[in-house]
């Protein structure tokens, strides 16, 4: 095993004529490392050991083929992934390296970010991902309609694909924390028996179902057919009819007036050419007075330029044309549109904690939805999408906020 804190060094070790040139660079970046350790195993099963071995966190990191170094340096994260699926690289804790990538972002930007001109392509390729009507079918097709029967594998039983707020109890069942998150909403809001609620965005109809319970009439939409199919059947077999409607409707076509609007994380999925749109229709259709509340999950205020500058994994491989707001650009766009902040509610760590109970199921369910006919290219960017996103929740990188928001006129 080479143990070095210092790129060239190690490299020197290694032996720089052994490998291409985009490796020898890789390797020699990963000598910049200020913060924890990683062991690299190389492939032919060499060991080196990058910043000081005595400091955390730790990850590990194993390549398995050259080709990998040259992905990651030109396009980062995304590059990772496609070396992560096409089993170039691997890692025994894909989360704990993630989060020592984050870390060490500053010294080693190319890891994350890839170079200007990759930067460049993909935010071109994310443009044309533009949510109008049709794309945003297209967009929610590519991810929330790959079928009912592979979510039911790894989502509890309230059907809830949304961070849970577990407020300081892990100990809690997921379903009992999405359970949480929807009372307190319902709280947040101060809904009664008899008001009228708008959600966009329903799902499978988690919360409609929640606030039917308690008495409240619901209007859900979606542009999923797979989640209103079944989220029409949960509802009449809950015997909740008389209380919630379900639409396939895009919100531009929204007509109305609510005591209320509940959109929790479809947000992300708006785009931001298209926010003050959704703002304007969001307030359109609340009572004078009335209030909603945004759940969305967002990007730090001081990355928002970075991020929106380029796309990364999730944009490229999970949620094509989703985009994450940051709080401050989020509050400005809603009093632009006559929304008037009335608190905010961030809860980053509970969706880490939602993610890691996702990916442990996804984990042991993993020959179930292999039978349903997922390839392992497929199972291999599902593990890596948990894992991505549980980093950035534990790293404060990415944060997960309810935006309470009162129509003032």
């Amino acid at each position: 095993m080479i143990r070095s804190s210092f790129g060239l060094r190690a490299l020197s070790r290694i032996g720089a004529g052994d490998m291409p040139l985009a490796a020898s660079a890789f390797m020699a970046m990963l000598g910049r490392l200020t913060t924890g350790h990683l062991v690299v195993t190389l492939p032919d099963g060499r060991e080196s050991i990058f910043g000081d071995p005595h400091a955390a966190p730790g990850a590990r990191l194993t390549l398995r083929d050259w080709r990998a170094c040259g992905k990651i340096l030109r396009a980062g994260d995304i590059g990772f992934a496609e070396a992560w699926r096409d089993q170039w690289v691997d890692s025994p804790d894909v989360t704990a390296l993630l989060r020592l990538a984050i870390r060490n972002q500053p010294a080693l930007p190319r890891t994350v970010t890839g170079t200007r001109l990759s930067r460049r392509w993909y935010q071109l390729r994310h443009l044309l991902r533009r949510n109008t009507p049709g794309g945003s079918r297209r967009n929610i097709h590519a991810h929330y309609d790959l079928g009912n029967p592979f979510y039911a594998l790894w989502l509890d039983d309230t059907w809830s694909y949304s961070a849970a707020l577990f407020a300081g109890n892990a100990s809690q069942t997921l379903h009992d924390a999405q359970e949480a998150k929807y009372a307190h909403i319902v709280d947040a809001l101060d809904l009664r028996p008899g008001m009228r609620v708008l959600e966009i965005g329903c799902g499978w109809g988690g919360f409609a179902m929640h606030a039917a319970r308690r008495g409240v009439h619901v209007h859900g939409v979606t542009i999923s057919p797979s989640q209103l199919a079944l989220a029409r059947q949960r509802i009449a077999e809950d015997g909740l009819e008389d209380r919630v409607t379900l639409a396939l409707c895009d919100y531009r076509d929204l007509a109305g007036t609510y005591d209320a609007v509940v959109s929790i994380e479809m947000f992300e999925a708006v785009g931001e050419a298209y926010w003050r749109q959704y703002l304007d229709i969001v307030r359109r259709r609340l009572r004078p007075g009335g209030q909603a509340l945004i759940q969305s999950i967002t990007i730090a205020d001081d990355r928002f330029e970075a991020y929106r500058a380029s796309s990364d994994f999730i944009r490229e491989f999970i949620f094509p044309g989703g985009m994450l707001p940051s709080p401050e650009r989020l509050m400005r766009a809603a009093e632009r549109s006559g929304l008037a902040a009335r608190g905010v509610l961030a809860f980053g760590g509970d969706y880490a904690e939602t993610l890691r109970r996702w990916r442990q199921t996804f984990a042991a369910r993993r020959d179930d939805v292999s039978a349903l006919g997922f390839d392992p290219a497929f199972l291999r960017l599902w593990h890596l999408y948990f894992c991505y996103c549980e980093a950035g929740f534990d790293e404060g990188r990415t944060d997960v906020m309810q935006f309470l928001l009162k129509r003032e006129d």
